[in-house]
């Protein structure tokens, strides 16, 4: 089966999460681009796209209430980094383009990451990992 793989999230302001990610370095599908009711952020060298829909859309696809993202977690949505100071800088950008840190910057040996919440209230987490320096038996 090939196919596309999505990863559907509701967002309060369609306008101010395309906003957000942009700021972020992501780009956007040419699919939706021009949208008020879905945005397609690309992510990743394999161009998983994570849809944006605004939280009444999302309800009615999922026939079940929303989460409020800034009370609960549901799911840790995960970004590879090249390296350190990419790590630092997305989460920088985050911050500056009105996210907010839950985990800052840890480095453990062979993993370097921190955590952001978007416009939302989705967790974000953003990991460089140091393959050379992974434990036996942790690779994957």
């Amino acid at each position: 089966m090939k196919k596309e793989f999505w990863i559907n999230l509701p967002v309060k302001d369609i306008t101010k999460s395309k906003e957000f990610f942009t700021k972020l370095g992501f780009t956007f599908h040419p699919r939706h681009i021009d949208s008020d009711e879905m945005a397609g952020l690309v992510m990743g060298d394999n161009n998983v796209i994570v849809m944006l829909f605004p939280e009444p859309t999302f309800k009615n696809f999922v026939r079940n209430d929303v989460t409020d993202a800034n009370q609960t977690s549901e799911v840790l949505l995960s970004i590879d980094a090249e390296s350190k100071e990419e790590v630092d800088s997305m989460v920088k950008r985050a911050v500056e383009a009105g996210g907010t840190i839950f985990s800052e910057p840890q480095d453990e040996s062979w993993l370097y990451g921190a955590g952001f919440t978007d416009s939302d209230g989705h967790r974000w987490n953003v990991l460089y990992r140091d393959m050379s320096k992974m434990p036996k038996g942790e690779e994957e």
